[in-house]
C-alpha cells in the first residue's frame, strides 16, 4: 500500500469520531500554547530587564566608596565615603582607555520651587560628562559644561517629569528655579526615559553640577560613587586593573590591606539579572511542558482505545493484503496529525496569549521563532513517541484473531 492511501485512511478514521478527535487535540494545544506564552513571557522579561541596564549606558564602570561600619554591622558599600575630588582628577587624567566619568553627589526628597509650584525630587551633582556617560538624550536645551563645574554654577538640567510639573507645557529654559532656596536657571530639559527596572520614574530628577551640589546641598568634600565609561567592552578589564591600581595607589594601601572602594562591572550586573530571567523562562518553559506531556499521554491513551475498538477492521485489511507495516504507518500518522494539527493550532493559540497579556496587564512579551519552532516540533515528536507503541500493537495483531473478535 502506498503512502497516500495510508493517509487518506488516516484521515477517514479521525474523521469518522470528531469530537474524540478534538478532544484528543486539545491537550497538545494546550500543551504548546501554554509553552509558547511562558516562554514569552520569560524572553520578554529577561528583553525588558537588558533594555533597562542599557539605559544606563554602555560600558559603565560604577566606583563605589568605602563601606561604614556600625560596632559589628557591615553598612554597605558607599556608606563612608572615601574617594576624593583628587582621586576624581586623578581618574580623569591619568587612566586611559575612558570616554568620560563623573561623580554623583545625590540629594533626595529636596524642595525645587518655581512661581507657586513645587514638588521634591532628586538631585544629583554630576560633570558635564554625565549625560553622554549614561546615554541620555536632551530633548531642549544644552548640558552643564565645564565651566559651570568649575565655577560651581547655579545651573540646571531638568528631568522630563520635573519640568512638566514645574512648567506644564512651557518652555523652563531660562526660567529660575529655586533648589534649597538657591536660584538655579534652567539650562536643559532630558528626554524622557520612563520608569527603570525597580520602577523608579528616572526622569524625577535635577542635575546640576556637582561642585555647586557640595557646596548647597550636603556640604561634603568626597563622592559615594564615580561612574566611568569605558571606551571599548574589550577594553573593561584593563580599564579596572587600572583604576584598582590607581586607587589603592592614592590610598596608600597595602599588600595585605583590602581595598576601600569597590568597582562595578555594567556586564556583570546585566549578567546576573538576566541570568535570572533566564532561569524564570526555563521555569515557566518546564511547567508548560509538563502539560504538553499530558497531551502526548492522552493520544496513546486514544490510540490504544482506538486499536481496541478497530480491531476487526485490522483483521479484514490483513485478510486482504495489509502488511503489518502498513498498518503500523496508518496508525503512526493519526497520531502524528493529532499532534501537527494540535501544535499548529498551539502555536497560534499561543502568541495570542502572550499578545493578549501584554495588551492586557502591559507586560513585554517576546514571542521568538526559536521557541515556536522548538514547541512546534516537540508536539510532532510527542506524535510519534506516544504514537509508536499503539501503531506496534496494532500492527502485531494476528489477522485470524482479529477477524473472530467481537
Amino acid at each position: 500500500m502506498n503512502f497516500s492511501a495510508t493517509w487518506r485512511m488516516a484521515l477517514r478514521a479521525l474523521r469518522r469520531n470528531m469530537m474524540r478527535t478534538g478532544l484528543t487535540m486539545l491537550g497538545i494545544i494546550i500543551g504548546v500554547a501554554a509553552v509558547i506564552a511562558m516562554v514569552a513571557i520569560g524572553a520578554g522579561a529577561k528583553a525588558q530587564v537588558a533594555a533597562s541596564i542599557e539605559q544606563m549606558g554602555q560600558n559603565i564602570l560604577t566606583i563605589l566608596s568605602g563601606a561604614a561600619r556600625s560596632g559589628r554591622v557591615h553598612m554597605g558599600w558607599g556608606s563612608a565615603p572615601t574617594l576624593t575630588k583628587q582621586d576624581y582628577a586623578a581618574i580623569r587624567q591619568e587612566v586611559y582607555g575612558i570616554s568620560g566619568v563623573t561623580p554623583e553627589v545625590r540629594g533626595g526628597g529636596i524642595q525645587v520651587l518655581c512661581g507657586n509650584q513645587n514638588l521634591n525630587t532628586t538631585i544629583y551633582g554630576v560633570s558635564e560628562d554625565y549625560v553622554s556617560v549614561r546615554a541620555w538624550r536632551l530633548a531642549d536645551g544644552g548640558n552643564l559644561t565645564d565651566a559651570d563645574v568649575r565655577q560651581a554654577a547655579k545651573v540646571a538640567v531638568l528631568g522630563h517629569t520635573v519640568a512638566t510639573n514645574l512648567f506644564g507645557g512651557g518652555s523652563p529654559l531660562g526660567q529660575i528655579v529655586r533648589i534649597q532656596n538657591a536660584p538655579y536657571e534652567v539650562v536643559g530639559v532630558l528626554h524622557p526615559k520612563g520608569a527603570n527596572m525597580m520602577g523608579a520614574d528616572q526622569d524625577d530628577m535635577v542635575l546640576i553640577p556637582w561642585t555647586s551640589a557640595m557646596i548647597r546641598l550636603t556640604g561634603g568634600t568626597a563622592f559615594r560613587s564615580i561612574t566611568v565609561q569605558v571606551q571599548h567592552a574589550d577594553m573593561i578589564e584593563e580599564v579596572m586593573a587600572q583604576l584598582s591600581a590607581l586607587l589603592r595607589q592614592r590610598h596608600r594601601l597595602r599588600e595585605d590591606q583590602e581595598n576601600d572602594f569597590r568597582i562595578h562591572n555594567q556586564q556583570d550586573m546585566m549578567e546576573m539579572a538576566t541570568s535570572t530571567a533566564q532561569t524564570m523562562t526555563i521555569l515557566l518553559g518546564a511547567i508548560a511542558g509538563v502539560s504538553l506531556l499530558v497531551g502526548g499521554i492522552g493520544i496513546m491513551n486514544i490510540m490504544l482505545v482506538s486499536v481496541t475498538e478497530r480491531t476487526r477492521e485490522i483483521g479484514v485489511r490483513m485478510a486482504v493484503g495489509a502488511r503489518g507495516r502498513d498498518i503500523l504507518l496508518q496508525f503512526l500518522v493519526e497520531a502524528v496529525v493529532l499532534s501537527v494539527g494540535g501544535g499548529f493550532i498551539g502555536v497560534v493559540l499561543g502568541y495570542a496569549m502572550a499578545k493578549g497579556v501584554s495588551l492586557k496587564f502591559g507586560w513585554a512579551t517576546l514571542v521568538s521563532p526559536e521557541s515556536v519552532a522548538l514547541a512546534f516540533l516537540f508536539s510532532a515528536a510527542i506524535g510519534v513517541f506516544f504514537g509508536f507503541y499503539p501503531a506496534r500493537k496494532a500492527a502485531g495483531l494476528d489477522p485470524i484473531e482479529a477477524l473472530r473478535y467481537e
